[in-house]
């Protein structure tokens, strides 16, 4: 594993999952994957987040929290660091 080869890799991830690399590009960053386990772990983990950001924006936005839910958040919040602050 080369660290400056893999910094290479990272940059052009991005371009690799959008096929939007030039095939002898995509050659090299493929060559570098298949012997570079941390690079697969990472581009991985990359897929996986754009398909679920993928997922979301096809999803209706949730509503915003009423007026309660928002007093209900602020007073655990206030609660938790006051028990916080006494230990």
């Amino acid at each position: 594993m080369d660290e400056q080869e893999c910094s290479q890799v990272f940059a052009m991830l991005s371009e690799y999952l959008d096929d939007q690399l030039t095939p002898s590009s995509c050659a090299e960053l493929e060559q570098h994957i298949q012997d570079c386990p941390p690079c697969i772990e990472f581009i991985e983990s990359l897929r996986c987040s754009v398909q679920l950001c993928r997922k979301l924006s096809k999803t209706a936005p949730s509503p915003a929290p009423s007026a309660e839910q928002v007093d209900a958040l602020r007073m655990a919040y206030r609660d938790m660091l006051d028990r916080r602050s006494k230990t």
